[in-house]
């Protein structure tokens, strides 16, 4: 294809043929300080090429990367024949614009494609994990069930029971366990996630070594493990609720709903747990303590009406702890959920699962050579 050169302002006119997909050079036409037109040679193999007309300065570089004008003519080559698909004059900000929305774009639906198109991966892997767990026990999938419920009533014993932890107001201790069991309903689902994710890389190493593997998928196997000790934990609470209250909450059905911000939190923080202990393989150690901290600054075995005040406005910045208040507005209070609350956690949650997916996608192209 031919072009016309124009030279301006004592500065020569030159062109560039770069590759549109990754931006690289291909070819630099001759400078010119007359006007007249050059021939670009754009490769005969298919693809998408994207041609730059500037002046340029031999000392200054070209006039485009200082904020001038330039005319820029995408090229498509199908099947042999030559095609321009669009032919105008922009500048070097604009056109990064216009790169950056289709990016963006892209890096936003990028998690929820791969967790769709390997959705039967995922579920198989998750069974797979359940099986293999408890695999040789007596219990078997008995452990499934019993694990989380014989947990939570060792913590409401502690706290109920030795440490003598009561709701204000209310002395019987069947009472103290609907508040206990109801806070540790999101916990249980994050804390099992969030804690096996820093060796969610290390202990499929051999799955991370194959090419063709969605190694992306591997956190999402633990969220999606860890959902199913929420619904295990979610019977055994509705059983609770339904001895001690002879009812159970009118608005249950909000529980997906709760869900959402607690499922986009637990995503990003299992991608970048996942992606940093390939690195540091200190995380696994310290991980069980930063959980450990994180639950004993969420009122879930306390009232949190015994929080002094200058402490409890620190602990409302908590994400957990909105998230267990929303909980236990639905199930104890039989409220429908505090919006903006949810709203709040909504958008923390969707930071963290994009933030978290970023760390994971930018660290994932070492972990081959880390393991």
């Amino acid at each position: 294809m031919r072009v016309a050169l124009q030279p301006s302002n004592g500065e020569a006119a030159g062109w560039q043929l770069l590759d549109r997909r990754t931006g690289a050079l291909i070819e630099q036409g001759e400078w010119v300080m007359e006007a007249r037109d050059s021939e670009v040679a754009v490769p005969a193999e298919d693809g998408r090429y994207r041609v730059l007309v500037s002046t340029v300065d031999a000392e200054r570089g070209w006039a485009y990367e200082r904020g001038a004008s330039m005319r820029v003519i995408d090229v498509a080559v199908d099947g042999g024949v030559e095609r321009v698909e669009r032919d105008r004059e922009t500048t070097l900000r604009s056109l990064r614009l216009e790169r950056l929305i289709p990016r963006a774009l892209q890096f936003l639906s990028e998690p929820w494609k791969a967790m769709w198109s390997n959705r039967s991966l995922i579920f198989t892997m998750v069974r797979r994990d359940m099986e293999t767990r408890y695999r040789g026990s007596m219990g078997d999938r008995f452990w499934s069930i019993a694990q989380p419920l014989l947990l939570m009533l060792t913590y409401w014993f502690v706290f109920s029971t030795v440490l003598q932890s009561r709701l204000q107001g209310e002395g019987e201790s069947k009472w103290f366990l609907l508040y206990f069991l109801c806070g540790m309903l999101p916990w249980l689902a994050f804390s099992e996630s969030v804690g096996r994710a820093p060796n969610a890389i290390l202990e499929n190493r051999n799955l991370v070594k194959k090419l063709v593997f969605p190694v992306e998928i591997l956190p999402v196997n633990l969220v999606a493990a860890g959902m199913v000790t929420f619904w295990f934990a979610f019977v055994v609470f509705l059983f609770f609720e339904m001895v001690i209250h002879e009812a159970i909450s009118p608005v249950v059905y909000w529980i997906p709903v709760l869900l959402i911000p607690q499922l986009l939190m637990t995503a990003g923080i299992c991608w970048a747990w996942a992606a940093i202990g390939v690195y540091l393989r200190d995380l696994g150690q310290m991980n069980g303590f930063l959980l450990t901290l994180v639950f004993f600054l969420t009122p879930i075995c306390y009232p949190h009406d015994t929080i002094p005040p200058h402490i409890f406005r620190i602990l409302q910045k908590n994400p957990m702890y909105k998230i267990v208040g929303q909980y236990r507005q639905l199930f104890l209070g039989w409220e429908n959920p505090d919006w903006v609350a949810w709203t709040q956690v909504l958008v923390f949650g969707v930071i963290v699962f994009y933030g978290g997916y970023a760390i994971f996608r930018k660290m994932r192209q070492g972990f081959a050579d880390a393991l």
